[in-house]
């Protein structure tokens, strides 16, 4: 068995990561600071708590379980907060990285899998959007995702240190046997918030613009099952150990829902409409997001096999299990 270091293990994608890591036959090692991330979402394999930026703290975690590849999910994410604070964003997200990197080099590793996102992109050009979309972001959280993208690339080509670049649009859903699921402190994700209006938690879902250029007037987002993105990431880390080239993928349906289909799908999951209240339009909201996965399918072998019902049937039932029990 294969062991394998997941920066940032705890946290949503992270964990069901996790989870496919170990059945795909792999040990995988948490690192984590659990300032996002969540000890009871720890259940595949060891935790080590610990920060990426420091540096003999990473050492010592390499030394013990000398893992044969990294895949790293610790970033901090919130767009709104990388607005007010850019140098927190860019110290975590940009130098924590490299400290990663350069301890997983000192330890003689070479292969890296990398969680980066759709807001590496911007405004959208072109639709779908694929891996030679212009880049240019509208945030401190896309510019920090960016830099480490061009940063794995210098790695790559005057050091031969090898990366996978997962770009995904809107990770979504959770572990149909409710072991883990989405948890974020505060909550900002449309999913969580919806079922928050159902499960009584919040008076109304707000629906921000609905004059956009789309089916029904409201913005278009790409929703993918958390675990088909945790199995894309562990075929871009059998590549990797296969001697594959670095390389960069978009993870999407290739399709996308509108706000409204998001929340009539949400009531349909727990059996009743939603109150919406409606809103002016977000600044820096694109009017459509959706990402062409041609590259992943072709390359990986991948390809989303749970639809938006298998989403939001499988968040519903993780969400009501947690408000059972008072979380």
């Amino acid at each position: 068995m294969q062991t394998v270091l997941v920066a940032g293990g705890a946290g949503y994608v992270g964990s069901h990561t996790c989870l496919a890591l170990a059945e795909a036959g792999f040990r995988p090692v948490v690192f984590d600071d659990l300032s996002n991330g969540h000890r009871e979402h720890v259940q595949w394999g060891p935790l080590e708590v610990g920060d990426i930026r420091d540096a003999a703290r990473l050492d010592a975690v390499f030394a013990a379980h000398r893992p044969v590849a990294v895949l790293h999910f610790a970033a901090r994410i919130e767009v709104g907060e990388s607005v007010k604070n850019p140098g927190v964003f860019f110290d975590n997200n940009v130098g924590g990285t490299i400290t990663l990197i350069e301890a997983a080099r000192r330890a003689g590793v070479n292969a890296l899998v990398f969680s980066s996102t759709c807001a590496t992109f911007g405004d959208p050009v072109n639709l779908p959007m694929n891996e030679t979309h212009p880049q240019a972001p509208l945030n401190p959280y896309g510019r920090s995702k960016l830099m480490v993208e061009q940063a794995l690339a210098d790695y790559d080509r005057y050091l031969g240190f090898r990366s996978a670049v997962m770009r995904y649009f809107n990770a979504a859903g959770a572990d149909p046997e409710g072991r883990i699921g989405e948890w974020h402190e505060p909550e900002t994700h449309a999913i969580p918030l919806a079922i928050q209006v159902a499960l009584g938690q919040r008076s109304h879902f707000t629906i921000f613009g609905d004059d956009y250029d789309t089916r029904d007037g409201t913005a278009v987002r790409d929703y993918v099952h958390v675990l088909d993105l945790a199995d894309a990431h562990v075929s871009a880390l059998r590549r990797l150990l296969a001697g594959g080239s670095s390389e960069s993928f978009n993870l999407g349906t290739g399709t996308g829902t509108t706000v409204r289909e998001l929340v009539d799908g949400v009531g349909r999951a727990v059996g009743k409409p939603l109150a919406v209240q409606m809103a002016a339009r977000r600044l820096g909201d694109a009017p459509v997001l959706v990402g062409d996965n041609a590259k992943a399918r072709a390359e990986l072998g991948w390809k989303p096999s749970r639809d938006l019902d298998a989403i939001l049937s499988s968040a519903w039932r993780w969400h009501q299990a947690q408000a059972a029990v008072g979380r």
